[in-house]
């Protein structure tokens, strides 16, 4: 394709505003984490209660994935991304008024279908914006957001709100960024012509399709599994880890916030990091590099004691790697692997997937293990997600358009 006859203009306006949509994701779904420790001491709430309360959104954010990722392949993206994107945000605000942990599952769960909608499609229109020559760093792009402002920003930021206002505002708070993208998503987002996409994907089909056809493609099998993977990493970890760090190392709440936001950090640069080198030198072997990285620093994070700036870097340097492996899956080698008629469906059904196992089930396991042997048994949880993902990967088909011909 002639980059001349590439509307660059539209490209980054689109990737900019699909980009803060899923960083306010990420804010409205782990600025809870940090504020866990106070919050249970308000509602009268345990560790049993926090895995209840992130697997209601994964759980329902899985369910909206499977099913209205087909359906923007059929009515377009503007018709699921603008209302997704009202509604997380209006939810995100009302999750201040909980009253107790039954209140608060409804309202998350609710605020998981408007996310489920959200991430697969845009994800979609963030690689249909993109040249094919951009697809690994404009998905980066993307998927930085999401960690740099729900797992980077939002732990400083909340637990210095809560020296000086209450949890319930610093919820309520985060509504008005959320409007005002869904505003801004109205006027730019366009739907896009089939016909000219052809060029985003391996196979060059616009033909339509049933849903099912997604399982013809080997890489879409091995990406439900490795997503499954990816988030049990940090779901079992990110749920929990605050309490981990407060209760089992000892840190204060300063410290705990300090380390936590190593997480978003260093998922900020991995996102955009490794899937750029992947334009260059290919998918697979980025992957393959990201998934023993995540482990070797998950290992050493696991042997540390309470050190505020060795438990910084290696969660840092494990979740650099650990959110390469998030985006490379969910982003170009899945909108690679099939037509373009199915992109949406496909990463729906890897994310749909993926949030029910690793995002719904296993934070609630992790609870269970928390409470009945000990918060440090979770982090073996994260080790054999990542064991089993690595196998996994080196099944992948490549898909990078340098090494595909």
């Amino acid at each position: 394709m002639n980059s001349k006859d590439w509307d660059v203009k539209y490209e980054w306006k689109a990737v900019a505003l699909m980009s803060l949509g899923f960083g306010l994701v990420g804010v409205d779904r782990f600025m809870i984490m940090p504020m866990f420790p106070v919050m249970s001491k308000d509602l009268g709430l345990d560790y049993q209660d926090m895995g209840y309360i992130a697997a209601s959104l994964a759980l329902a954010w899985g369910v909206a994935s499977l099913f209205i990722g087909n359906l923007a392949d059929h009515i377009g993206r503007r018709k699921v991304i603008i209302p997704a994107l009202f509604l997380f945000s209006l939810l995100a605000g009302i999750s201040g008024l909980a009253t107790g942990i039954g209140s608060l599952v409804v309202i998350r769960a609710i605020m998981g279908v408007a996310d489920g909608a959200f991430v697969p499609v845009g994800i979609a229109a963030t690689v249909e914006a993109s040249h094919p020559k951009r697809h690994g760093m404009n998905v980066g792009i993307q998927q930085m957001a999401h960690p740099l402002l729900g797992l980077g920003l939002a732990p400083i930021l909340v637990t210095q709100l809560l020296q000086y206002v209450s949890w319930r505002w610093v919820f309520l708070l985060v509504s008005v960024p959320g409007l005002i993208c869904a505003y801004l998503a109205y006027r730019v987002i366009r739907d896009r012509d089939p016909r000219t996409m052809a060029v985003h994907s391996v196979t060059h089909d616009v033909t339509e399709h049933k849903w099912t056809d997604v399982f013809r493609y080997r890489n879409i099998l091995l990406n439900m599994i490795s997503f499954l993977c990816w988030l049990t990493c940090i779901q079992v970890t990110g749920a929990l880890l605050p309490n981990y760090l407060t209760d089992y190392l000892h840190l204060d709440l300063q410290q705990m916030g300090f380390v936590l936001s190593a997480v978003g950090l260093g998922a900020s640069l991995g996102s955009v990091a490794m899937p750029a080198i992947s334009d260059r030198v290919g998918r697979k072997p980025v992957i393959i590099i990201s998934v023993l990285g995540a482990m070797s620093f998950l290992w050493l994070m696991m042997e540390a004691g309470p050190n505020p700036g060795q438990l910084f870097f290696y969660l840092f340097m494990c979740h650099f790697f650990n959110f390469s492996s998030i985006c490379l899956t969910v982003g170009p080698i899945t909108a690679e692997s099939v037509p373009v008629k199915l992109m949406a469906t496909a990463t729906g059904l890897i994310v749909g997937t993926g949030e029910l196992f690793g995002g719904g089930v296993m934070p609630a396991l992790a609870g269970f293990v928390a409470k009945n042997y000990g918060i440090q048994y979770i982090m073996h949880l994260a080790m054999g997600g990542l064991l089993l993902g690595l196998m996994v990967v080196l099944c992948l088909k490549e898909t990078a358009p340098c090494r595909v011909k």
